[in-house]
C-alpha cells in the first residue's frame, strides 16, 4: 500500500529511518546524528582548505535557524569535538574548528552514510541506486532554488 501514501509522508518515513540508523551509529561517540552532519560539514569545509568557518556558513549548509545552530555547537564544544575561537578576519564572528578527536571525521560520516543507504537500498539494482541519486539531487536543486 505504499504507493497510495502521500510523498510527503514517504519522504518523512523514510527521513525517520534514516536518522535512527545514524543515531545508532553517532551514539558510539556520544553524540546524535544531527550533531554528527554539523560535524562533518564542519571538518568536510577544513578539508576543501576552508581557513574561516563561522556559524552562518553552517546556518545556511544545514539549512537550520540561528538558535538552533547555536545549541548544536554549544554541545559540540562542551563534548570536545569543535572549538570556537574569536576570527582574526572580523572580531564579530567566531571562528570554528575541529579539534584533534574529530579531524577527518567526515570520512567516517561518508562510510557510515553509505552504510545506511546500502541497507536501504538492498534490493535495488545499481541503475536504480544510480537513478535514486540522481533524482535525490535533482530535487535538492529544486529546494534550493526555492
Amino acid at each position: 500500500m505504499p504507493t497510495a501514501m502521500p510523498f510527503g509522508l514517504k519522504i518523512a518515513i523514510i527521513n525517520r529511518a534514516f536518522r535512527k540508523r545514524m543515531d545508532e551509529k553517532a551514539a558510539s561517540m556520544g553524540i546524535t546524528s544531527v550533531q554528527l552532519r554539523v560535524l562533518g560539514s564542519i571538518s568536510r569545509l577544513e578539508a576543501s582548505g576552508e581557513t574561516e568557518i563561522h556559524q552562518n556558513d553552517l546556518e545556511q549548509i544545514e539549512h537550520v535557524t540561528h538558535p538552533a545552530m547555536t545549541k548544536l555547537l554549544q554541545r559540540l564544544e562542551s563534548k570536545g569535538f569543535i572549538q570556537c575561537v574569536p576570527s582574526a578576519k572580523d572580531r564579530r564572528y567566531k571562528k570554528i574548528t575541529c579539534t584533534e578527536r574529530s579531524a577527518g571525521i567526515h570520512h567516517v560520516i561518508l562510510a557510515q552514510d553509505a552504510e545506511v543507504l546500502e541497507e536501504f537500498c538492498e534490493n535495488f539494482t545499481q541503475e536504480q541506486k544510480e537513478m535514486l541519486t540522481q533524482l535525490t539531487d535533482l530535487l535538492l536543486k529544486n529546494v534550493d532554488s526555492l
